[in-house]
């Protein structure tokens, strides 16, 4: 679980129980409470707050019976594999009084960060094309519920939300969108590669993710009339976690490029974001001393792209008024 050490490495939080399936998962001595369902863990009065970190097709289900309880929510990305299921969920929240958000944490990337800075100050002239690319090197599909044929299953609903997230921080609610999923690994029993092509008027944003891709292609990239610029890898939060390691250590920045219109490239890295961004968002907004760090109505909206992609549908309507994008459309 990589919420837990974020949220012990604040104040604002102590962790009263764990709820799964595997007890010596969740066991540890500072966890009083370890849980196999969603009753028990209601049935804890300490419990303020729920994180629903389980399967996607369960995430409705599971938010919901917090809501309900009284409960505030945060739920991984995505929100639900299903926009109905969505809408129920915002209603509920503002039905209850409750904070409700979505965990869209890349928002708080140094790569995504930087690239805000670059668009807000002009600094890559007007931009033409933008790129944000997930690749793996797994050539076996694993047996785990993200690769089964289940709803809320395959790559696009497990790395899309963020990268469409971002993209829609950057420059806004789409014109419309090109949609090409696909399974490759013969193994596989869900999706495992996909690439979007959001239309802002004359530019393109490309969001694409592989599980075949042993030489990666550069995570992030924007390119316009005043030259380009790129990062190699990821955030280095979440390998950090994955190793058990502190939040609070310093993290190495990102490597990151320029090439201006002359032709010149020079290498100049990033600083790693900011680990604790959401969950001190959080805590101010649980206080009433703010808004929550991802309004879930922009989350509903992100499924919805998603869904539509997955459908082959037209690019549906946003529900909530698009946040303000960086750049101007440029036709």
């Amino acid at each position: 679980m990589l919420h837990a050490p974020v949220i012990e490495a604040l104040d604002a939080y102590r962790i009263a129980a764990v709820m799964t399936s595997r007890a010596e998962a969740g066991a540890r001595r500072d966890r009083p409470q370890v849980v196999a369902d969603i009753d028990a863990l209601l049935a804890i009065e300490a419990v303020e707050l729920v994180v629903v970190v389980t399967p996607n097709d369960l995430h409705a289900r599971h938010a919901e019976a917090a809501l309900r309880a009284g409960r505030h929510v945060v739920i991984d990305k995505p929100m639900a594999p299903d926009v109905a299921a969505c809408d129920r969920l915002i209603d509920h929240a503002r039905a209850a009084g409750r904070v409700l958000s979505v965990y869209h944490n890349r928002r708080w990337d140094g790569d995504y960060l930087a690239a805000r800075t670059l668009l807000a100050d002009g600094a890559i002239g007007t931009p033409a094309l933008y790129e944000a690319r997930w690749d793996r090197f797994r050539p076996a599909a694993a047996a785990v519920w993200r690769n089964a044929p289940a709803p809320g299953a395959g790559l696009l609903w497990d790395l899309g939300p963020h990268l469409v997230d971002q993209t829609i921080g950057l420059f806004g609610w789409p014109d419309a969108m090109i949609a090409d999923v696909a399974t490759q690994r013969g193994d596989a029993q869900a999706d495992d590669y996909f690439e979007l092509t959001l239309h802002y008027g004359a530019t393109r944003a490309i969001l694409s993710a592989s599980t075949l891709v042993a030489a990666t292609r550069p995570h992030m990239a924007l390119h316009g009339t005043g030259g380009s610029w790129w990062t190699e890898g990821l955030d280095p939060l979440e390998g950090v976690l994955r190793a058990g390691r502190s939040p609070r250590e310093l993290l190495p920045p990102i490597p990151a490029f320029r090439a201006t219109r002359d032709g010149e490239r020079a290498s100049q890295p990033v600083a790693a974001g900011d680990p604790f961004g959401f969950y001190a968002m959080l805590a101010a907004a649980i206080r009433a001393d703010g808004p929550p760090p991802v309004d879930p109505v922009e989350a509903r909206d992100v499924v919805a792209l998603i869904a539509a992609a997955h459908a082959g549908a037209p690019l549906p309507t946003p529900r909530g008024v698009s946040r303000l994008p960086v750049t101007c459309r440029r036709g």
